[in-house]
């Protein structure tokens, strides 16, 4: 009998440590379900989540030992014991576990990237398809499915492609026989066959053997970046070829009877059409957003001069005594106001478009 009672006391005791563990699963699986409903189709779901569960297990820990049916002493012993777990967990694992997780917390507070958007890290290039608390994934040219842990994108560049455009480029390299003019021409015009803006062509080296020119544009839609790339280089072999131009290794060797006097220097060459050129520098191409950071703060300097000759004039029209000379400032004043809202808004509307 003494045994039955025993083992009721031990059960009921217990009654309230199940009663915290049932209703910490309960609250558990409640809460994982309303995220899964309200944010499963949107950015960011994996790591609401993970972050969510995590925080929740630690909360639910505690207040299971909390409901043990122990002593006071006890419980302090346990709790003290997590805690030691703890501190040696974090001190063991700082460089990945817990490193892993503050990146990610770093890289979601900076958004330097989405899922969606094509980075390059080190020799790893794809586009993001999930960002987590502890990785990043991405999909490679290879369609596969690469997983890099936040750390390693902490402690590395990360180039993201922006989604407003960015400039693909191929190089060639061919002899000193062709005219570079011709060679401009023709690669502009495959530039301008693959559908990109604002084409330019640069002298990358004047080698031993060839010369290497890299010939760029601007693409916009980001998402054909593979399929442009590759046309691209096939438009260029297509105008290169088309325009008579060889293209050969620099090692090939082709022996011709040439005139004793005969001098490696081509004829200058008369192209009669009108050579196409870029509408914008190469430079505000590249370095658009730095151009557009420029402007802004000019803006911005402006409005604060305003801001200083209206202080000025007011100042002026305090003193003034005479009638005419009044008018004249307070039309004056009038007109800096009127700049200064045109570009109170201005500046707005740029900073919007950013």
């Amino acid at each position: 009998m003494e045994i039955f009672q025993t083992l009721f006391k031990g059960l009921t005791d217990m009654v309230p440590t199940g009663i915290t563990l049932v209703g910490f699963m309960v609250v558990l699986l409640a809460v994982r379900y309303l995220l899964r409903r309200r944010y499963e189709s949107s950015l960011g779901y994996r790591f609401k989540l993970q972050m969510t569960t995590l925080v929740l297990s630690f909360v639910g820990l505690l207040a299971v030992i909390i409901a043990l049916p122990i002593s006071e002493t006890t419980t302090g012993q346990l709790l003290s014991l997590l805690g030691l777990l703890l501190s040696a967990a974090i001190a063991l694992s700082a460089t990945t576990f817990v490193g892993n997780v503050m990146a990610g917390l770093m890289q979601r507070a900076v958004r330097s990237f989405r899922p969606g958007d094509f980075i390059r890290v080190g020799d790893h290039f794809g586009r993001v398809t999930e960002q987590g608390l502890f990785h990043v994934e991405i999909q490679t040219e290879d369609r596969d499915l690469t997983t890099m842990p936040n750390l390693y994108l902490v402690t590395n560049p990360v180039k993201v492609i922006r989604s407003s455009g960015t400039l693909i480029t191929a190089e060639v390299s061919l002899g000193y026989d062709v005219p570079h003019g011709r060679v401009e021409k023709l690669l502009l015009e495959a530039a301008g066959d693959a559908a990109l803006e604002e084409p330019f062509v640069h002298i990358m080296e004047l080698g031993d053997f060839s010369i290497t020119y890299r010939v760029a544009g601007l693409l916009t839609e980001v998402k054909s970046l593979l399929s442009t790339r590759s046309r691209l280089r096939q438009m260029v072999l297509d105008r290169l070829h088309g325009g008579g131009v060889e293209i050969v290794s620099p090692s090939f060797m082709n022996q011709r009877v040439l005139a004793q006097d005969r001098l490696f220097i081509p004829e200058r060459e008369v192209i009669s059409e009108a050579k196409p050129v870029a509408s914008k520098l190469p430079e505000a191409v590249v370095f658009d957003k730095a151009e557009e950071a420029e402007s802004l703060s000019k803006l911005q300097l402006r409005h604060e001069q305003i801001g200083k000759d209206l202080a000025e004039a007011k100042k002026l029209l305090d003193e003034a005594t005479d009638e005419g000379e009044r008018a004249r400032i307070e039309k004056e004043i009038e007109g800096l106001i009127r700049r200064q809202e045109r570009l109170v808004q201005y500046i707005e509307e740029r900073q919007k478009e950013g």
